[in-house]
């Protein structure tokens, strides 16, 4: 772990999202332990107190995070960032024909337990009681052949099941409905099982043509060859459950609302969630200031991030082929490097 350079890459654009999420996911530093093991809740209080009574902008907020925040680089620094966005599909309340894809709440006998006292019991971390012993929760295809059907926990209905397959990898999304309205869902729950990037499966195979493993090329072959393409969808096991949201959205993993341009989804093993990331990356759109504000299933590793864009067609389109390499460093309260090396035993 080493110290990192100065911000000198960062616009005060960049500095002025970043602070405005930073003020929304401070509060949960103050409170929520660190598992990263990076910083503790008390390091987070001074700069906390300071938000609720400094609005800041552009340059202002820039200077604020040179003034209060150190650079720290974890692991090799060695950065992969990929992209999500908040889509927009069709659906309806009810189902209709060309629209019954159903979205389902959290079931309510999905639980989750303890990762520790799972691992000793050496059960799934989610899933469902039998007999009183943890077994796996259904997994994608068996949900999607009826395993939830017929018992109230449909909250919507999608009309494209290849498009709502790409609302679950978000997380949350938009459901444009047929009178006119829309309905904005979120992440409720996951069924415990692996997230596969069927992408990468596709890649492996030869499915795809060198160059074409954007979000856009991946849907082009589903729909051009529907069944192997559902056959390719079912290896992803992992099955997102959903709840509407009427307020701000959409959440992240904090449950708090995400920004578009400044939120990145991390592994909080490793990056302490709410805290400032700087990127430098080979992809121009994702270099610059962003806020751990989010997780995600196949965002693990101490420098793996997934950029946030928000909503509509430009965010798509970036989101969907996102694919940068370069350089990550975490912020974090300026002293904690040098508590951290006082902390750390000698090097013989």
């Amino acid at each position: 772990m080493k110290a990192g350079p100065s911000l000198a890459g960062v616009t005060p654009e960049q500095a002025n999202r970043a602070y405005q999420a930073f003020r929304i996911s401070c509060p949960s530093l103050v409170k929520k332990p660190d598992v990263s093991g990076l910083t503790r809740p008390e390091d987070w209080a001074p700069l906390c107190a300071q938000l609720t009574d400094m609005p800041q902008a552009g340059e202002m907020a820039l200077g604020w995070f040179r003034s209060n925040f150190e650079l720290v680089e974890v692991g090799d620094g060695k950065a992969f960032a990929t992209g999500y966005f908040e889509p927009e599909i069709a659906g309806c309340r009810v189902p209709q024909p060309g629209c019954e894809t159903p979205v389902y709440r959290k079931p309510p006998e999905l639980v989750e337990v303890d990762a520790a006292a799972a691992a000793a019991a050496g059960t799934p971390r989610r899933g469902r009681l039998e007999n009183g012993v943890m077994v796996p929760f259904f997994e994608r295809s068996e949900i999607e052949q009826g395993a939830l059907a017929r018992r109230g926990l449909e909250i919507a209905f999608a009309a494209d099941p290849i498009e709502f397959f790409f609302l679950q990898i978000q997380g949350s999304g938009r459901l444009r409905l047929r009178d006119g309205g829309v309905m904005r869902i979120g992440y409720a729950g996951q069924n415990g099982r692996e997230y596969v990037a069927i992408g990468r499966v596709m890649r492996e195979r030869g499915l795809l043509q060198t160059g074409g493993t954007t979000m856009q090329h991946i849907v082009a072959w589903l729909r051009a060859n529907p069944e192997e393409g559902r056959a390719i969808m079912r290896e992803n096991k992992s099955y997102i459950f959903f709840q509407e949201l009427t307020g701000a959205g959409p959440l992240g993993a904090l449950g708090l609302p995400v920004t578009g341009r400044a939120t990145v989804a991390a592994d909080p093993k490793f990056v302490p969630l709410g805290a400032p990331v700087l990127l430098e990356m080979d992809r121009a759109e994702a270099s610059g200031l962003w806020v751990a504000q989010d997780t995600g299933g196949a965002i693990r590793g101490a420098n793996r991030f997934d950029t946030f864009w928000g909503a509509g067609e430009e965010a798509a389109r970036i989101a969907g082929g996102m694919q940068g390499k370069g350089r990550a460093w975490i912020l974090v309260p300026k002293g904690t490097l040098a508590r951290l090396d006082a902390a750390a035993p000698p090097q013989r």
